[in-house]
């Protein structure tokens, strides 16, 4: 029997079996089996192979792929809010290529890429896929982007991305596991685990081949976010829901469809619908922060803020300034939010930052 064989076999037994607290360790450990035969066939398939995807350089604050159905209207829309020129057309598959745009909104600059319309199969391959999701693994956010008349498609365009490794508006689980030479697999956690047992656990990590291991849940987990980890191969990113042509819907429409798929925002990029309302919803999820910069015997420059991300640190600020600041850091002071009191020496390159701080670098 060939791989893809067993793993539809392995498939079938899933749907047939009732999932409940007596077969859950079987089923994890069936998950475990074709977590393990697909990543064989995406090695095999890949023949050790990189650098698949577009060649598009990143650019500013972060960057946000428009992802959804050919002829979805991403074009249109990037065009209306940014800069790009991508061709537009009433037919499918007009976008062959990544078309990258910048949005220029309350002083950050982001990077917004048009790629080709995903189509069912893109995890595998068809068309264009492999490229597509590539350009979505090295970005910062997705915009699923729907047709009003199509919301069908939300529940297809999330289940080419996870089986591309993205796991869309999930937080990465904290669960560490460090190999040994021997001993088996040792498992303990700091919090109660109520989705998953002790013994599913390390017939999982068997499963996947790890012999010996410390397993520590920081978190309670699932079987296939243990897999997930476990494979280390995920690309966490938040995302947002936007229905295109919504002034094809009426009120109830658009009620409905904020219940059944959790729709963020509804546009009309034709006809400029809640544009704006849309560039401050990718602003808001992905999170900046302002850092101001100060030099030494200097007002700061409050007019000009750097855009960094929540949860950023001195290092990252560093960074983004220039390669060798963190080689010629010596210490900074920092005024604002999270300074304990104005003009706060700080040493470590861990420090992590908050909206409106000032920063003032002392290098070597």
């Amino acid at each position: 029997m060939g791989t893809n064989e067993r793993i539809k076999e392995l498939e079938d037994e899933l749907k047939k079996t009732k999932y409940n607290k007596a077969t859950s360790h079987h089923v994890g450990l069936v998950k475990a089996k074709i977590a393990k035969l697909k990543e064989d066939v995406v090695r095999k398939a890949s023949g050790g192979k990189k650098g698949e995807g577009f060649t598009v350089r990143k650019t500013g604050d972060a960057s946000v792929v428009l992802l959804g159905f050919p002829s979805v209207g991403k074009s249109t829309l990037l065009n209306k809010i940014t800069d790009a020129v991508s061709e537009v057309a009433a037919y499918a598959f007009t976008t062959l290529t990544c078309i990258p745009g910048v949005l220029a909104y309350k002083q950050s600059k982001i990077q917004i890429l048009d790629v080709p319309g995903i189509v069912h199969g893109a995890a595998s391959g068809r068309g264009r896929g492999k490229e597509v999701l590539s350009a979505i693994r090295n970005a910062d956010m997705i915009l699923l982007l729907l047709d009003a008349r199509h919301p069908e498609h939300l529940e297809a365009l999330l289940r080419e991305v996870r089986e591309a490794g993205i796991r869309a508006n999930e937080r990465k689980p904290d669960v560490a596991i460090k190999k040994k030479d021997r001993g088996g697999i040792s498992v303990g956690s700091t919090i109660k685990l109520t989705k998953i047992k002790e013994e599913t656990i390390k017939g999982i990590c068997r499963e996947m081949g790890l012999s010996n291991a410390d397993v520590v849940l920081r978190s309670d987990i699932d079987a296939d976010q243990l897999i997930d980890v476990i494979e280390s191969n995920k690309v966490y990113l938040p995302s947002v829901v936007v229905v295109n042509k919504a002034d094809l819907l009426d009120e109830e429409g658009k009620a409905r469809l904020v219940r059944k798929l959790g729709a963020d925002l509804f546009i009309s990029a034709e006809k400029e619908i809640n544009l704006e309302e849309l560039k401050d919803l990718i602003y808001r999820r992905l999170a900046f922060i302002r850092i101001y910069l100060k030099e030494v015997g200097k007002k700061a420059d409050m007019e000009e803020p750097m855009i960094m991300r929540e949860g950023c640190t001195v290092r990252d600020v560093c960074n983004k300034l220039h390669r060798d600041f963190v080689e010629k850091f010596r210490y900074a002071r920092l005024w604002g939010p999270s300074a304990k009191f104005e003009g706060q020496q700080i040493r470590k390159l861990s420090r992590e930052l908050q909206d409106g701080d000032v920063l003032e670098m002392h290098l070597s």
